[in-house]
């Protein structure tokens, strides 16, 4: 079976909540308002350009001038190629829209490719791949509006003929797809049937004001946080989640709770198991709808190694320490990756607050490991104390001898691999 690497959205707690993107995703976004997805959309955009990966925009909806006006600085990467379907589909070919081609002095630094058919839905798949066979690499497509090519289409039953077609093919084809729809400008029938075929399913919804993000479907995955709405902000490009604001000042006992529990490499339900409740109660506890028990609570510190007191505000006496001893080590889980292949601890107490978490992590002789060892969110570091590793990233492998050092930004191994016979030692640090 193929091995899917995982990759980062852009946006740093949806790659928390998600569990991150996987090469060969499809992703739907079920837009409220029609501008909801917009900012997710530019922030993958820039991650994938970040990572000069080649990215396709399909655009029925604006003239190519008022999206590279939208897009601003992101247009100028050559690793990006608007595909118009709009100046020969509703700007109808008129010399207005049509003068954008006409005058190369005023053309970016990315392709802008008109499609000469927009209303056939067979042509414009030729297109897309044709262009996509000219590319290298893990390709991104980002279709700005479903809706919009409806309209052009004039029904249901084109959308969902050339969606049900496109998504496998872009599947096999190592891509990750954005597919951005208005809710409301389509029926349920046909929200339930391309949502069945997608790989991931995410709700962006607006009520009196308020966004909500609802993670409907993440195959692969295990997420725990399906069908749970989370409140966010967004700024230009910033975009902030209602967890991420409360972690910062006032009492968040389920955010505290969640963030230890993933610390130690614990599902819910491993917790649930070892404290005596329901995987239920967790996920409650931790959406700060009930509050545990006392009993639970103390087993709850006790499982994830912690005093009761670091459950409701941060440790602060742990910050001033510069020692933290060897005994004080507590083990880690890999929920994702196979058992028995490796074992980690995380060398400074579980509620110790820093800027950075060191693990040493141990992989067993002649082992492989299908993804990384962590959904990647910043700055990793690693050096090799013993042993021999071999990486993949991007498809590229490394080869990694004691004495190496390994240092990530935005890339996320896709595979690590213990060709020895000795077990491998890693001194592993994740900035935060």
């Amino acid at each position: 079976m193929t091995k899917k690497t995982r990759v980062s959205s852009g946006v740093s707690h949806l790659d928390r909540l998600l569990g991150g993107l996987f090469i060969g995703d499809n992703v739907l976004w079920y837009d409220d308002s029609g501008n909801l997805a917009s900012a997710f959309c530019l922030n993958f955009l820039q991650s994938s350009l970040a990572l000069q990966k080649s990215v396709i925009y399909v655009s029925f909806d604006r003239s190519p001038k008022n999206l590279l006006d939208k897009l601003g600085g992101l247009s100028e990467s050559p690793d990006l190629t608007i595909l118009d379907g709009f100046t020969a589909g509703k700007g109808a070919s008129s010399p207005i829209f049509m003068k954008f081609y006409e005058e190369p002095d005023e053309q970016p630094a990315c392709q802008v490719k008109m499609i000469q058919k927009p209303r056939d839905t067979d042509h414009i798949m030729e297109t897309i791949y044709g262009l996509h066979e000219t590319l290298h690499g893990d390709v991104r497509l980002i279709f700005e509006s479903m809706t919009g090519m409806q309209e052009i289409w004039g029904g249901e039953a084109a959308i969902l003929k050339f969606y049900s077609h496109s998504c496998p093919r872009l599947y096999e084809l190592d891509t990750i797809a954005y597919w951005i729809m208005e809710k409301l400008a389509h029926s349920e029938a046909l929200r339930a049937q391309i949502n069945q075929i997608a790989q991931v399913a995410i709700d962006l919804s607006i009520k009196r004001g308020t966004t909500t993000l609802t993670i409907l479907k993440a195959e692969k995955r295990g997420t725990e946080d399906l069908q749970e709405p989370h409140r966010y902000w967004t700024k230009d490009l910033t975009i902030t989640f209602d967890t991420e604001k409360d972690g910062r000042g006032q009492l968040n006992l389920g955010l505290r709770i969640k963030e230890l529990r993933m610390k130690r490499g614990l599902s819910q339900a491993d917790l649930a198991k070892l404290v005596g409740v329901t995987p239920s109660t967790i996920s409650q506890v931790e959406a700060n709808i009930i509050y545990p028990s006392l009993p639970a609570l103390l087993k709850m510190a006790e499982v994830l190694s912690v005093d009761i007191s670091s459950l409701f505000q941060q440790a602060m006496e742990l910050e001033k320490r510069i020692i933290f001893p060897a005994a004080e080590a507590v083990s880690v889980g890999f929920p994702d990756l196979p058992k028995g292949s490796l074992e980690g601890r995380l060398l400074t107490p579980p509620d110790f607050d820093g800027k950075m978490e060191p693990y040493i992590i141990e992989i067993k002789p002649n082992c492989d490991l299908p993804a990384h060892f962590f959904v990647h969110k910043g700055e990793e570091m690693g050096y090799l104390l013993s042993g021999k590793l071999r990486m993949s990233v991007n498809k590229a492998a490394y080869t990694i001898r004691a004495g190496d050092a390994i240092y990530l930004t935005s890339e996320m191994p896709g595979e690590w691999r213990n060709p020895g016979p000795n077990v491998a030692r890693l001194l592993w640090i994740k900035s935060k």
